[in-house]
């Protein structure tokens, strides 16, 4: 028997004896929700800040330090003229040691005697505002705020100006509302962990599983959140103001939360370095180095025995010497007290955990606060180490603002969240993302020719589940009943809910489709089968939901149109190879106007042109490997078929990048400027070793260490797009290499670039292509080092029938 297929009988039977545990360790936010913003009453603009009762919008206001009976002009810190690490060096010189650790957790305490306030550090923005966090509430003035489709879905565009642009709106809310009190302006958005296994209860949070897209996705989030207008080329990257500071999380390896007896609290994930250099380190480095993100989050799992949040070797000389993070690290909310209460690493006491800029933690469980003098006194952390985590702090919080606000944004209030234009932005990203999966002719429908719908499942009247999670109080709600009842006459029977139990329940559901013109199931997963602190055993859908689809199925009378609400991948191939349904559309978790996203591709009004991010595997994937093994490449000798779309060597129900369309779109490739290059290396200290093939004889400069070349070669090639059928729509080409034949270990092919465009039917569209040689071909040899390998490589453009291909040699001569 493998070693898998006897850890799981055993975790099984385990797990009758032992009921499951796990303690949530971030709190519970949870509000009804609101009615439309647009019709809340004007209400006045209170400011952030409150001192003895007033109002401010900055700290440095002469009014604001007459109130606490300081003269402004005294304190350096609030003088405009001088540098910024000069204003921060006088700010944190003026406190004593108390002060200071007061300051290091994310509800900062402030200090009155020297006019500076507390500070809510915690606040989210993942796809809107968020009421996760202490630094942002809404009621009162600001009921709700856009909900956007969770990143999943709208990553599922591959359209890197509408990331930017939903980002963009979510900054302008987060600093409208900070104007109003509701808000911080530090928001610890986006996750930016590669989804390692399908079972992964986080995937809905993240961009996918292939890290060069995700590290696309990260700089146009994080850009969209930070850039303050025609400041974003700025040099001095300590002074360039942040519209809001963003942070990407967490730090690293971690795609786990709780699998039979493992959680993400004690999780040990044994990596390869080869595997973190080429998967779980590059969104990050990218994210800082392209995104110049102002903060990174570390997580909580250990990485080959050590605590994220404890190892220096990750947090000092990878973000600060190598990534040359501008801005703060922060530890997952307890990830600190976990080190200390639920690990015991290396009977450490509280004082020994101290050591990141920021700890995330409140009450007993906020190490740096109630232990940090306690670690000077004991020797064990500098001072001056304190110092340097304040400056970090406190240079953000200038950048953004906090201080002496930012012009740009100080009239930002209540007319710029939820307006019509960030709702309308909303439904689009939905649009963008939802990806038709199979489709016999059926969709899209025609409203006019329906008399009667059939409209069932458990999230045909979706509102909440729309939202996901990290979520906010919405705008309003468009659920799919509210749109497609404005389109045809329904009869809306729900049938069965989500872990859909009871079998009885279906029978009006079944009545319906019986007699209706069209059946459209709405059914999928939701945070009651994977969230945070949850993942998936399987790949199947919850309950008798499978049972309850094709039993509806079977009795209808018209077509059958089945959507899937979920973050990750679903084995639905009884819904694909069953004829009675004849459209199938993935959905993600939309957002608030999820709704009538649906409807407009439903009734044709828009084209769907999403592709998965993530590659959707049948169940029997779970019984293959564990959820804790780490390795992305096959590993023969325990059978495991391994991971992602580069590596995965089984049959898949739905591969990354897959998605229909209205339409049909082909290539054919007009012009290619390289078909090989000749590098000629001066040493052969740049020539690193490549793993061949059995038999293969290497050249003599088998690859080149990027790291001692600068390449500047580049691979410019044009595609053309035509559109052969007759309606309108969206394309998005998606560029892979494939590395030479030869080599061993390498993925099947990468991701490398990729455009969408429009192209109307029976048109065509040239898409220009330029990319770096050595970033394009590169592959992560097993020593970690990131090599341009000689041989002949393969751009491919597209997948299935429709991808063109060419070669491009590479020579390496010394």
């Amino acid at each position: 028997m493998a070693p898998f297929h006897l850890f799981f009988l055993l975790s099984c039977a385990a797990a009758l004896i032992f009921p499951s545990f796990s303690r949530s360790l971030e709190p519970s936010f949870t509000s009804k929700p609101s009615r439309s913003l647009a019709a809340a009453p004007p209400s006045p603009k209170p400011g952030p800040i409150q001192t003895n009762g007033k109002n401010f919008s900055k700290v440095c206001d002469p009014a604001r330090f007459k109130e606490l009976n300081l003269v402004i002009d005294d304190f350096a810190y609030c003088d405009k003229s001088l540098p910024y690490e000069v204003r921060v060096k006088d700010l944190v010189g003026r406190m004593t040691l108390t002060e200071k650790v007061a300051q290091l957790g994310d509800k900062a305490d402030g200090v009155q005697r020297i006019g500076l306030p507390k500070y809510y550090w915690w606040s989210e923005a993942l796809h809107g505002i968020a009421t996760t966090g202490f630094g942002t509430h809404f009621g009162d003035i600001v009921p709700g705020a856009t909900s956007f489709p969770t990143p999943i879905l709208t990553a599922a565009s591959f359209n890197e100006s509408l990331w930017k642009t939903v980002a963009q709106a979510i900054s302008t809310e987060g600093r409208a509302m900070y104007n109003l009190g509701h808000s911080g302006l530090t928001f610890w958005s986006p996750n930016i962990n590669v989804v390692r296994d399908p079972r992964w209860g986080r995937a809905l949070e993240t961009p996918g599983e292939d890290p060069f897209m995700i590290g696309v996705y990260a700089i146009n989030f994080v850009r969209g959140l930070q850039d303050v207008e025609q400041t974003a080329a700025q040099q001095d990257l300590t002074s360039r103001p942040l519209k809001v500071s963003g942070c990407c999380k967490h730090f690293a390896a971690y795609d786990l939360e709780k699998w039979f007896f493992e959680d993400r609290h004690k999780f040990d994930a044994r990596v390869t370095e080869q595997d973190m250099v080429e998967t779980f380190m590059r969104p990050f480095e990218v994210c800082v180095k392209e995104g110049d993100v102002s903060s990174v989050m570390c997580s909580f799992n250990k990485i080959n025995g050590i605590p994220a949040c404890a190892d220096t070797n990750l947090m000092t000389r990878t973000f600060r010497d190598e990534y040359k993070l501008n801005g703060y690290i922060v530890s997952d909310c307890d990830s600190l007290d976990v080190i200390y209460h639920v690990m015991n690493w290396l009977g450490d006491t509280q004082e020994d955990a101290i050591g990141l800029d920021l700890n995330c933690g409140w009450g007993q469980y906020n190490i740096y606060q109630h232990w940090g003098e306690s670690a000077v006194a004991q020797g064990k952390v500098r001072e001056t180490d304190i110092d340097r985590a304040l400056t970090n702090l406190y240079m953000v919080l200038m950048r953004t603002g906090f201080f002496d606000n930012i012009p740009a944004y100080e009239n930002l209030g209540l007319a710029d969240i939820c307006n019509k234009e960030n709702i309308e932005l909303a439904t689009e990203a939905a649009r963008q993302g939802i990806v038709l999966l199979k489709n016999n002719n059926t969709l899209p429908l025609d409203p006019k020719k329906i008399k009667l719908a059939a409209l069932v499942g458990p999230h045909a009247n979706a509102t909440a589940p729309m939202i996901g999670n990290y979520n906010g109080i919405p705008c309003r709600y468009t659920s799919p009943l509210d749109a497609i009842g404005k389109d045809v006459k329904v009869d809306y029977q729900q049938g069965c809910d989500v872990l859909c139990m009871n079998e009885t329940a279906f029978a009006p559901a079944i009545a319906s489709a019986k007699n209706a013109d069209v059946t459209i199931i709405l059914a999928g997963l939701s945070l009651d089968v994977e969230a945070e602190e949850r993942d998936r055993m399987d790949l199947l859908l919850p309950g008798d939901q499978t049972d309850f689809i094709n039993q509806v199925a079977a009795a209808s009378k018209g077509p059958v149109v089945l959507v899937i609400l979920s973050g990750g991948a679903v084995d639905i191939t009884f819904a694909e190879i069953n004829p009675k349904i004849g459209a199938i559309i993935w959905a993600g978790y939309p957002g608030e106007e999820g709704g009538q996203a649906i409807a407009d591709v439903i009734f044709g009004r828009y084209n769907p042109a999403g592709k998965l991010p993530l590659t959707w595997y049948k169940n029997d994937y779970v019984d293959a490997l564990p959820m804790t093994s780490m390795q992305l490449r096959p590993v023969d000798e325990f059978g495991y078929p391994g991971r992602t779309y580069k590596f995965f060597n089984g049959t898949v129900l739905y591969p990354f990048g897959y998605g229909l369309s209205y339409t049909v779109f082909n290539y054919s490739a007009i012009n290619t400027t390289t078909s090989s290059l000749t590098l000629e290396v001066n040493t052969a200290e740049f020539c690193k070793p490549l793993s061949y093939m059995t038999k293969f004889t290497a050249p003599p400069c088998p690859s080149l260490n990027i790291a001692d070349y600068k390449c500047s070669e580049e691979i410019n090639f044009e595609v053309e797009v035509t559109n052969t059928g007759n309606m309108d729509g969206y394309h998005t080409a998606l560029v892979y290499s494939k590395p030479p034949p030869e080599v061993a270990n390498g993925p099947m092919k990468q991701l490398v670039a990729f455009q969408r465009v429009f192209v109307p039917a029976k048109q065509s569209a040239k898409l220009n292509f330029t990319v770096n040689a050595c970033k394009a071909l590169a592959l992560v040899e097993k020593t970690a080092y990131i090599v341009f390998p000689a041989g002949k490589h393969t751009i491919v453009v597209g997948d299935g029938p429709e991808l063109v291909s060419f070669p491009v040699e590479v020579k390496l001569q010394i």
